[in-house]
Protein backbone atom coordinates (compact mmCIF):
# COMPACT_ATOMS: atom_id res chain seq x y z
CA UNK A 1 0.00 0.00 0.00
CA UNK A 2 2.61 2.54 1.12
CA UNK A 3 6.29 2.44 0.30
CA UNK A 4 8.42 1.44 3.29
CA UNK A 5 10.05 4.90 3.49
CA UNK A 6 6.66 6.63 3.54
CA UNK A 7 5.60 4.42 6.46
CA UNK A 8 8.54 5.68 8.52
CA UNK A 9 7.94 9.29 7.46
CA UNK A 10 4.27 9.07 8.42
CA UNK A 11 5.17 7.47 11.76
CA UNK A 12 7.75 10.21 12.42
CA UNK A 13 5.26 12.98 11.63
CA UNK A 14 2.62 11.42 13.88
CA UNK A 15 5.14 11.08 16.72
CA UNK A 16 6.19 14.72 16.27
CA UNK A 17 2.56 15.80 16.48
CA UNK A 18 2.11 13.56 19.54
CA UNK A 19 5.03 15.33 21.25
CA UNK A 20 3.36 18.66 20.42
CA UNK A 21 0.14 17.37 21.99
CA UNK A 22 2.07 16.36 25.14
CA UNK A 23 3.60 19.85 25.34
CA UNK A 24 0.16 21.44 24.99
CA UNK A 25 -1.11 19.29 27.86
CA UNK A 26 -3.31 16.96 25.81
CA UNK A 27 -1.91 13.73 27.20
CA UNK A 28 -4.74 11.53 25.89
CA UNK A 29 -4.33 12.80 22.35
CA UNK A 30 -0.56 12.22 22.53
CA UNK A 31 -0.96 8.65 23.74
CA UNK A 32 -3.52 7.95 21.03
CA UNK A 33 -1.23 9.37 18.34
CA UNK A 34 1.72 7.32 19.61
CA UNK A 35 -0.41 4.16 19.34
CA UNK A 36 -1.38 5.08 15.76
CA UNK A 37 2.29 5.60 14.86
CA UNK A 38 3.06 2.11 16.21
CA UNK A 39 0.76 0.68 13.52
CA UNK A 40 2.89 2.29 10.79
CA UNK A 41 6.09 1.11 12.46
CA UNK A 42 4.66 -2.43 12.66
CA UNK A 43 3.72 -2.30 8.98
CA UNK A 44 7.27 -1.25 8.13
CA UNK A 45 8.55 -4.57 9.46
CA UNK A 46 5.55 -6.66 8.36
CA UNK A 47 4.18 -5.75 4.94
CA UNK A 48 0.38 -5.64 4.93
CA UNK A 49 0.04 -7.35 1.55
CA UNK A 50 2.22 -10.26 2.67
CA UNK A 51 0.17 -10.57 5.88
CA UNK A 52 -3.03 -10.74 3.82
CA UNK A 53 -1.41 -13.28 1.48
CA UNK A 54 -0.52 -15.46 4.48
CA UNK A 55 -4.15 -15.29 5.63
CA UNK A 56 -5.25 -16.52 2.21
CA UNK A 57 -2.59 -19.24 2.33
CA UNK A 58 -3.92 -20.47 5.68
CA UNK A 59 -7.27 -21.04 3.98
CA UNK A 60 -5.55 -22.97 1.15
CA UNK A 61 -6.65 -20.30 -1.34
CA UNK A 62 -3.70 -20.17 -3.73
CA UNK A 63 -5.48 -17.89 -6.19
CA UNK A 64 -6.25 -15.40 -3.41
CA UNK A 65 -2.67 -15.60 -2.20
CA UNK A 66 -1.37 -14.86 -5.69
CA UNK A 67 -3.83 -11.97 -6.00
CA UNK A 68 -2.55 -10.31 -2.82
CA UNK A 69 1.08 -10.88 -3.78
CA UNK A 70 0.35 -9.42 -7.23
CA UNK A 71 -0.59 -6.13 -5.59
CA UNK A 72 3.04 -5.63 -4.60
CA UNK A 73 4.21 -3.87 -7.74
CA UNK A 74 7.95 -3.50 -7.16
CA UNK A 75 9.11 -5.91 -4.42
CA UNK A 76 12.78 -4.91 -4.66
CA UNK A 77 12.11 -1.38 -3.44
CA UNK A 78 8.82 -1.80 -1.58
CA UNK A 79 9.96 -4.62 0.72
CA UNK A 80 12.75 -5.19 3.20
CA UNK A 81 15.06 -8.19 2.65
CA UNK A 82 13.14 -10.52 4.96
CA UNK A 83 9.87 -9.46 3.35
CA UNK A 84 11.35 -10.24 -0.06
CA UNK A 85 12.26 -13.65 1.32
CA UNK A 86 8.67 -14.33 2.36
CA UNK A 87 7.38 -12.88 -0.91
CA UNK A 88 9.46 -15.42 -2.84
CA UNK A 89 8.61 -18.18 -0.34
CA UNK A 90 4.88 -17.70 -0.94
CA UNK A 91 5.37 -17.66 -4.70
CA UNK A 92 7.42 -20.85 -4.36
CA UNK A 93 4.55 -22.55 -2.55
CA UNK A 94 2.09 -21.37 -5.20
CA UNK A 95 4.20 -22.59 -8.12
CA UNK A 96 5.13 -25.87 -6.43
CA UNK A 97 1.65 -27.07 -7.38
CA UNK A 98 2.12 -26.44 -11.10
CA UNK A 99 5.65 -25.49 -12.25
CA UNK A 100 8.55 -27.07 -10.36
CA UNK A 101 11.27 -25.14 -12.18
CA UNK A 102 9.64 -21.82 -11.29
CA UNK A 103 9.04 -23.00 -7.70
CA UNK A 104 12.69 -23.98 -7.35
CA UNK A 105 13.76 -20.52 -8.50
CA UNK A 106 11.48 -18.82 -5.96
CA UNK A 107 12.52 -21.09 -3.07
CA UNK A 108 16.22 -20.45 -3.78
CA UNK A 109 15.57 -16.69 -3.86
CA UNK A 110 13.67 -16.98 -0.56
CA UNK A 111 16.61 -18.75 1.05
CA UNK A 112 18.99 -16.14 -0.36
CA UNK A 113 17.00 -13.23 1.10
CA UNK A 114 16.40 -15.11 4.35
CA UNK A 115 13.39 -16.24 6.31
CA UNK A 116 12.85 -15.35 9.94
CA UNK A 117 11.43 -18.57 11.34
CA UNK A 118 13.26 -21.90 11.38
CA UNK A 119 10.05 -23.71 10.41
CA UNK A 120 9.80 -21.65 7.22
CA UNK A 121 13.45 -22.34 6.40
CA UNK A 122 12.88 -26.05 6.98
CA UNK A 123 9.76 -26.02 4.80
CA UNK A 124 11.59 -24.23 1.97
CA UNK A 125 14.50 -26.68 2.13
CA UNK A 126 12.12 -29.63 2.27
CA UNK A 127 10.31 -28.33 -0.81
CA UNK A 128 13.63 -27.84 -2.60
CA UNK A 129 14.60 -31.40 -1.63
CA UNK A 130 11.36 -32.67 -3.14
CA UNK A 131 12.01 -30.76 -6.35
CA UNK A 132 15.60 -32.05 -6.49
CA UNK A 133 14.32 -35.57 -5.96
CA UNK A 134 11.82 -35.14 -8.81
CA UNK A 135 14.68 -34.01 -11.05
CA UNK A 136 16.83 -37.03 -10.02
CA UNK A 137 19.44 -35.03 -8.10
CA UNK A 138 19.79 -37.40 -5.16
CA UNK A 139 22.90 -35.87 -3.55
CA UNK A 140 21.38 -32.38 -3.43
CA UNK A 141 18.08 -33.76 -2.15
CA UNK A 142 19.85 -35.66 0.66
CA UNK A 143 21.79 -32.58 1.70
CA UNK A 144 18.64 -30.42 1.74
CA UNK A 145 16.70 -33.05 3.70
CA UNK A 146 19.41 -33.18 6.36
CA UNK A 147 19.38 -29.37 6.63
CA UNK A 148 15.58 -29.38 6.90
CA UNK A 149 15.75 -32.00 9.65
CA UNK A 150 18.20 -29.85 11.64
CA UNK A 151 15.95 -26.81 11.30
CA UNK A 152 12.76 -28.67 12.28
CA UNK A 153 13.14 -28.31 16.04
CA UNK A 154 9.48 -28.97 16.92
CA UNK A 155 9.24 -32.09 14.72
CA UNK A 156 6.41 -30.58 12.70
CA UNK A 157 7.86 -31.89 9.43
CA UNK A 158 9.12 -35.19 10.85
CA UNK A 159 6.61 -37.33 8.93
CA UNK A 160 7.24 -35.56 5.62
CA UNK A 161 11.01 -35.89 6.00
CA UNK A 162 10.67 -39.58 6.90
CA UNK A 163 8.39 -40.20 3.91
CA UNK A 164 10.74 -38.38 1.54
CA UNK A 165 13.74 -40.41 2.78
CA UNK A 166 11.81 -43.61 2.06
CA UNK A 167 11.00 -42.39 -1.44
CA UNK A 168 14.63 -41.48 -2.00
CA UNK A 169 15.69 -45.05 -1.30
CA UNK A 170 13.64 -46.15 -4.31
CA UNK A 171 15.60 -43.85 -6.65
Amino acid sequence: MFNKIFKLIIAGLIIAYAVYQFIEGNIGNGIFLISISLVFIFLYFRNEMILLAFLRMRKQDLAGTQKWLGKITNPETALTLKQQGYYNYLYGIIFSQTNLTQAEKYFKKALKFGLTMDYDLAMAKLSLAGIAMQKRRKREATMLLNEAKKLDKNDMLKEQIKMMKQQMKKI
